[in-house]
């Protein structure tokens, strides 16, 4: 595959993989400041993360890191979410996702960023070893 075909194929494949998740934060997710429980938080991103890199590469995947997670707000009980999960970088087996949690208050027509933070998943083959996420993909 020639660097065009395959730069076009990773951008219609990224922007195809782009995934939204809303989620209400209920008391029964809280910590005693009745915020968001920061690991349910992370749980949440890295959920949503693996969404965005399987519907990118349509493999199997596992999470070999999270780098710098930024908790710019506490989010209270009562709030909506909207988590956005978008690739930020393609490797040879590699693929990095980029999640953004937007925090929107319920009675008010408000959204902005409250945590973001970047996911790193590796594609494997059927013997558990790592594999090229674009393997199998002509365009």
């Amino acid at each position: 595959m020639s660097t065009d075909n395959q730069d076009a194929l990773i951008a219609k494949r990224m922007q195809h993989a782009i995934t939204r998740v809303t989620k209400t934060v209920f008391p029964g997710r809280t910590n005693h400041h009745n915020t968001l429980f920061g690991g349910e938080a992370l749980a949440w991103m890295d959920e949503a993360a693996f969404i965005a890199a399987t519907r990118f590469c349509r493999k199997p995947l596992v999470t070999v890191s999270s780098d710098r997670v930024d908790f710019k707000e506490a989010i209270p009980a009562g709030s909506l979410i909207e988590l956005v999960a978008k690739i930020d970088h393609v490797g040879r087996t590699s693929i990095r996702v980029h999640v953004d949690i937007f925090l929107e208050h319920m009675y008010q027509d408000d959204q902005h960023k409250a945590i973001s933070g970047s996911f790193t998943f590796v594609a494997l083959g059927p013997d558990r070893k790592p594999v090229p996420v674009l393997s199998g993909f002509d365009g």
